[in-house]
């Protein structure tokens, strides 16, 4: 295994964070309908008292409106935050130097002078891997980003932007991806195995499938908006799935089936950053850390998994 570098280690010394997705966003998660501004308030505060101190947001989340508001969270605290956010790839950013100022945009937008994970979002039609890496190898140079990452990237185009990035003598600090126990291509494709290897923080997106894996939802009671169609043939399959972690979590004290979730993401190594839209969920969210599954539990938990999702 490669050895972490200085630059990121603090990276891997989070168990677990807060994605703020849902903070603004009106088009999957109805932002403004149920929960609004007091509410993901509430959330990030519930965070913060429970210890965790790592959030997770992007510049087109609710378009800046969760920057927006982690700002004004963070600017009402006396907790030390990390701050990581997302360049998005829009087809019309063709320069590396649209890097350096949506990342400016974003800092304005949040109120400080430098993020401490900056992300690529996804796969960009119009810049190479080499150009995007310039680019963020620019925003560490310029000491607005402390660390830089990609989100979504594949096993292939992973390896490029760490070569990348080390033509500058800059670690690749992590790779954010979509993984949970309904969702294991990252494990299945060897991208975690390689992020241990070269010491990149795996970065675990939607670890609840936003919401599936609380067992909130069945085929009957689909979850509202754009999910429950996206999820229609899953929620036919999971109930013995759901019904282990539920049996699961009695075992070890009345543990939820979302904080059993989330305990499996941080025993198969990786960074969870589930959402929460108030302080309830937030709480929710915590009781995952300060425990842990067996290793004969995570191998039960892969077993029902892979039979959901064969």
């Amino acid at each position: 295994m490669t050895e972490i570098s200085s630059e990121t280690r603090f990276l891997h010394a989070v168990e677990m964070g807060l994605g703020a997705w849902q903070w603004g966003d009106r088009m999957v998660w109805q932002y403004g309908h149920g929960y609004g501004h007091a509410e993901v308030q509430k959330a990030f505060q519930a965070s913060v008292n429970e210890g965790i101190r790592f959030v997770d947001t992007a510049e087109i989340y609710g378009s800046g409106r969760s920057e927006r508001l982690l700002g004004e969270f963070i600017k009402n605290t006396e907790q030390p935050i990390l701050v990581a956010t997302k360049y998005f790839p829009f087809p019309w950013r063709f320069r590396k130097r649209t890097l350096t100022q949506a990342l400016k945009a974003s800092l304005e937008r949040i109120g400080i002078e430098g993020v401490d994970l900056y992300q690529i979002h996804w796969h960009s039609v119009t810049m190479s891997t080499d150009l995007l890496m310039e680019g963020l190898a620019e925003c560490v140079k310029s000491g607005m980003a402390r660390t830089v990452g990609i989100s979504n990237f594949g096993h292939n185009s992973m390896l490029a932007a760490y070569s990348a990035l080390a033509r500058h003598n800059i670690a690749l600090a992590s790779n954010q991806v979509h993984y949970s126990l309904l969702s294991r291509g990252a494990e299945k494709k060897g991208i975690l195995a390689r992020c241990k290897e070269l010491g990149i923080r795996m970065i675990a997106y939607s670890p609840l499938e936003q919401g599936l894996l609380t067992g909130k939802y069945s085929a009957s009671n689909p979850p509202p908006g754009t999910r429950g169609g996206h999820y229609a043939k899953l929620l036919s399959k999971i109930q013995p799935l759901i019904k282990l972690m539920t049996e699961i979590g009695q075992d070890h004290g009345g543990k939820s089936n979302a904080q059993v979730a989330l305990n499996w993401t941080i025993c198969k190594g990786t960074l969870p950053i589930p959402g929460a839209k108030d302080e309830k969920q937030a709480q929710q969210n915590a009781g995952a850390l300060g425990w842990k599954l067996t290793e004969a539990e995570v191998a039960k938990l892969d077993e029902a998994s892979d039979l959901v999702l064969e």
